[in-house]
């Protein structure tokens, strides 16, 4: 693991579990794996307060365990789960656009708990609601409403059981029973016919709502993160080319990737093909597209430059595939494209996509090509080059490779340029947390005092109380102590800002990259059978 990734996973344990998770969490990424003691020892801290540590990480599926040849239990961490901590609200915002605001509150308990009982999360989320429509005014809910959005979560797998280390039953019954949802109320307890005293008194404490064990006991829900990424993959792609044709085009991406998720394995790098048929009858009816219109767009997308869509038959109307890799492929190098613009200016930008065009280039063709001199030609490749934005091939005339007789070929290797700018994207987002903690520490009197003023105002407000009285308590921070305020507040938004965005970026960068090896799988095997 790099280094920068290390250190902002280390952020992300510190400022979500604390120092002792942070400490722990370090020893764990940098030796993989680590018995309790030996994780105890090296992070100095009590073998109880390792244990407490360990088992909250357990339960937010940050931490596993396995056992070694003697028995003896070891702990291993998983990166990947402690950085999809940072895209949480994209998580909860998939679930409230899908299924409203009862599954918003589903997905964000079960993300805040890391597992729980679908019990106790329909419990949690009915009486959150209740509280709400009564401040407002409004009738209470029933928890059915709450549960049936719990199913549907669980239905389109955004929700999955935590896996029982105590099956016994093969692999493929465990996949299958990942999002099976038990049956609740309709057990029956059986009771004795015994009248004695004492019976009936154990029968009453085994029969009191303190003692009695829920109907799902054991069977634990938590978010299952590739069927949130699938999702948020195929918004970029519907947003990609809703921007460049148009909306109606967008939505008949959204309605191909939907049918072709029921049919393909979310993985591959290209999705099983669908007709023209199939694709029709799963419009919305109130779309208003009629199948002439459909093929028409179909058409376009399928031809255009980006390669979203390509058609593959003619049989039933025209059968159609969705190139995953291929749309990511170019929504990555849009991103990295606006990062040569932002870091390097428009020159630049025309000299990477005339790299990205021609492939490998020499200097003299670059300046023709871009009409660019040939002294800022040579200045701006040397800036992009020692930042590794481009890199060079060389073709030798001798085999001396003397370098007045050998070419110097620039080129873009978008897989080594990706690379290098999501680990610059995990640098970035580390120096912007830590930026914004720097921030809110240094202020944090001043910020406490204005909550405690806000609290005071608020509680005059809801007395009944007049306007001196409140202008009094308000007058208690000074101007210049309401403008630091301000300025604290307005750099804290603006680095959250830049957090939401280098986010985006690295989970354009993520994905590509993701596809990029199953690419590269895909065609080893292929290459093997032959």
């Amino acid at each position: 693991m790099s280094h920068n990734k290390s250190n902002l996973c280390k952020s992300i344990l510190k400022d979500n579990f604390g120092e002792v998770a942070e400490a722990v969490g370090c020893h764990l990424l940098k030796d993989n794996i680590c018995a309790l003691r030996y994780l105890a020892l090296k992070s100095k801290f009590s073998l109880e307060q390792t244990k407490k540590v360990l088992c909250v990480l357990l339960q937010h599926n940050i931490c596993d365990y396995t056992t070694d040849s003697k028995g003896t239990l070891e702990y291993l961490i998983d990166s990947e789960i402690i950085l999809r901590r940072i895209r949480f609200p994209n998580y909860i915002y998939c679930a409230k656009t899908l299924y409203g605001d009862a599954a918003e509150l589903v997905a964000e308990e079960i993300l805040q708990n890391g597992q729980m009982l679908m019990t106790q999360v329909v419990k949690n989320v009915t009486n959150k609601l209740n509280e709400a429509l009564t401040n407002a005014g409004h009738p209470e809910i029933a928890s059915s409403f709450v549960q049936e959005k719990f199913n549907c979560l669980v239905n389109t797998h955004f929700l999955q059981r935590c896996k029982n280390r105590t099956n016994t039953s093969n692999v493929e019954d465990v996949a299958d029973d990942l999002y099976k949802i038990p049956v609740t109320g309709s057990r029956k307890r059986k009771h004795s016919t015994d009248n004695n005293p004492v019976s009936l008194k154990k029968r009453r404490i085994l029969d009191s709502p303190e003692k009695e064990e829920p109907d799902d006991a054991g069977i634990y829900w938590k978010a299952n993160f590739d069927r949130f990424h699938q999702y948020m993959r195929d918004q970029l792609m519907i947003t990609a080319i809703a921007s460049k044709i148009d909306k109606k085009a967008g939505e008949v991406l959204r309605t191909l990737l939907r049918v072709c998720e029921l049919k393909s394995d979310p993985y591959s790098t290209v999705t099983n093909a669908v007709t023209l048929t199939e694709i029709f009858n799963a419009l919305p009816k109130d779309f208003g597209l009629t199948r002439k219109l459909l093929q028409i767009y179909l058409s376009m997308i399928s031809e255009d430059s980006t390669c979203f869509v390509s058609k593959v038959d003619e049989s039933g109307g025209g059968m159609y595939v969705v190139n995953i890799y291929k749309a990511l492929t170019q929504i990555a190098t849009s991103h990295l494209e606006s990062v040569v613009l932002e870091r390097f200016g428009s020159k630049c930008l025309r000299i990477f996509r005339v790299l990205l065009l021609k492939k490998h280039v020499e200097q003299k063709q670059i300046e023709d090509f871009a009409m660019i001199s040939a002294k800022e030609a040579k200045e701006l490749l040397y800036n992009m080059f020692s930042q590794k934005f481009i890199t060079t091939s060389e073709i030798a005339k001798t085999p001396d490779h003397a370098p007045s007789r050998t070419f110097y070929l620039f080129k873009v290797d978008i897989h080594k340029l990706a690379q290098h700018v999501l680990e610059r994207s995990y640098k970035a987002m580390y120096n912007a947390t830590l930026r914004k903690d720097n921030e809110l520490t240094e202020h944090r009197r001043l910020l406490d005092k204005q909550e405690r003023v806000d609290a005071i105002v608020a509680s005059i407000e809801q007395a009944g109380g007049d306007d001196t009285q409140k202008d009094e308590i308000e007058q208690t921070i000074t101007p210049t102590e309401r403008d630091q305020i301000d300025t604290v507040k307005r750099t804290v938004q603006m680095l959250e800002t830049s957090e939401i965005q280098i986010d985006d970026t690295m989970f354009v960068l993520e994905m590509y990259l993701f596809y990029a090896n199953q690419d590269r799988l895909l065609k080893c095997t292929q290459k093997k059978k032959k």
